[in-house]
């Protein structure tokens, strides 16, 4: 592996293209210039424009563009999308506040499968757990918060980067397609 000195802005661009936890810079960087060839290569994909209720602003999407459920259980359950509100979300006034109202509207719309969470971890450390107890055993400085109306509990000490890779994993498993997963990270 060779090293590379770059500027602190330039660093701080890919750090902010994380999109799965404890993914590497060099994988950042293969993918962001994989996908920059790939579409410098494509033809151009003819967009189709939907209209949203909420705002009436329009926005393309590429027509051959389906959303993908992956598991039969999403199906089953409903979409985060109908436990949030714009209101009740710009209420929270802070971050961490945010991440556990996400957080909490997954765990209503997925009750069966949100226990899922309990598979996503970092390197070294623990992010969510059924205690207080198991976060702090599992690291220090974890700041533990129990998310609203379960029996998880999450830690809130990382940084908005790493809260809003949590949440892509927590979407990830509960069957969310790519474009969806981005809806809800973007939230926070």
């Amino acid at each position: 592996m060779k090293t590379i000195e770059i500027d602190d802005d330039l660093y701080q661009f890919i750090a902010s293209q994380t999109q799965q936890i404890g993914e590497s810079a060099s994988d950042i960087l293969r993918r962001l210039l994989i996908v920059s060839l790939t579409e410098a290569q494509a033809p151009a994909v003819p967009a189709a424009k939907v209209v949203t209720k909420a705002t009436s602003e329009v926005i393309p999407q590429p027509l051959a563009q389906k959303p993908v459920v992956t598991t039969a259980a999403a199906e089953k359950s409903g979409s985060v999308f109908d436990f949030i509100s714009q209101q009740d979300l710009s209420a929270e006034q802070s971050v961490v506040g945010r991440f556990l109202f996400i957080l909490s509207a997954l765990s209503r719309a997925h009750r069966g499968d949100f226990a899922q969470v309990l598979e996503i971890k970092g390197r070294n450390r623990l992010y969510f757990g059924q205690s207080e107890a198991c976060l702090l055993e599992a690291g220090s400085s974890t700041n533990p918060k129990p998310i609203p109306n379960t029996d998880f509990w999450v830690i809130t000490n990382s940084n908005t980067t790493r809260k809003k890779m949590m949440l892509t994993e927590v979407a990830t498993k509960l069957g969310y397609s790519s474009a969806e997963v981005e809806r809800i990270r973007d939230l926070l």
